[in-house]
């Protein structure tokens, strides 16, 4: 991204630029930055398109024409799917497109084997924006709070992370709440975190999982039927806490070698924060044991698909067993 970063603040800018990865804020903050730093508010000599099935005739004739009383012209796609299917007549095009027009693609998904992805990796710039870390997070947090006088200590971020999770659009969000709650207070509390906080479902199956792993079966049937009021659909709860379990595994291999914390943070790419209570987790089962959740997981997902039991009594065997 500092390739961007450079190409906008200089205004060097190349023809073409792909913006993928499952990070949304990120593709969306500098989709927004790109379309401000070459055209503005010129309405005129930008266009947009997208999804599946767009027109390419369409779109190679937008981009042949000359801007209009500029210097260059904008054209946006989004979630076309080019980059996932064979899309030869842009892959023949982009080598010859006047230099006068920027043509910016934004995708979820994104074959790095394709042809177009590797001719506009040649002529331009591709960008894959994933979730970022726990430490790149943090920073990024801390700056928006530094800008409006805030401050926080290292344990005190991890909390907020920890309930935040890693969607920056969540963060930002979390953010603006707990700014406006500490209005006039300078330093933010765990105390204040804990007040304004949403309660996001990933922490909710983190608490389901944790009354899994100590055996408290009337305090994990509980925590499901408050996610089912959530409108969490049974099926979801399932596939989360397999993952969680996986994680879970993850993490107990990760320690059995010797790694700490940060590391294991750092390698799996969650925060200190949640690295440390699935640590506290791990420890609770063998190797074995895990695998059994997993597998057992894997199993009731089999039996719903296959109508041997409904999605609701799915989970509730797993939590029973």
């Amino acid at each position: 991204m500092q390739n961007l970063n450079k190409d906008i603040k200089e205004r060097a800018f190349k023809p073409v630029y792909l913006l993928f990865g499952e990070e949304a804020f990120l593709k969306n903050s500098y989709k927004n930055r790109l379309k401000e730093a070459i055209t503005g508010e010129d309405t005129m000599n930008f266009a947009r398109f997208e999804g599946k099935g767009l027109d390419v005739e369409e779109l190679i004739r937008l981009a042949d024409t000359m801007p209009f009383f500029a210097e260059q012209r904008m054209i946006l796609v989004e979630d076309s799917g080019f980059f996932k299917s064979a899309c030869e007549a842009l892959v023949k095009y982009l080598p010859d497109m006047p230099k006068t027009t920027c043509l910016v693609f934004v995708e979820s998904e994104v074959d790095k084997r394709s042809k177009l992805y590797k001719k506009v990796k040649s002529l331009g710039y591709a960008a894959e924006m994933g979730r970022q870390d726990g430490t790149q997070l943090a920073k990024w947090a801390g700056g928006i709070l530094a800008k409006e006088g805030k401050k926080i200590t290292k344990s005190t971020m991890e909390h907020f992370l920890g309930m935040a999770g890693d969607d920056m659009e969540n963060i930002r969000m979390e953010l603006e709440k707990l700014i406006s709650f500490t209005w006039g207070r300078e330093v933010i509390t765990e105390e204040d975190v804990d007040a304004i906080g949403t309660v996001r479902v990933t922490n909710r199956i983190f608490d389901l999982v944790a009354a899994i792993v100590n055996r408290q079966t009337k305090k994990a049937m509980d925590l499901y039927e408050d996610l089912l009021a959530l409108k969490e659909p049974p099926m979801r709860i399932l596939f989360l806490i397999a993952r969680q379990f996986n994680q879970i595994l993850q993490v107990r291999e990760l320690a059995e070698q010797g790694m700490d914390r940060g590391t294991i943070a750092s390698k799996l790419k969650m925060q200190p924060f949640v690295a440390g209570k699935v640590m506290g987790q791990a420890r609770s089962f063998s190797g074995e044991q895990i695998l059994l959740y997993v597998n057992l997981c894997v199993e009731l997902e089999e039996a719903v698909k296959t109508g041997q039991l409904s999605d609701r009594l799915a989970v509730e065997l797993l939590l029973a067993k």
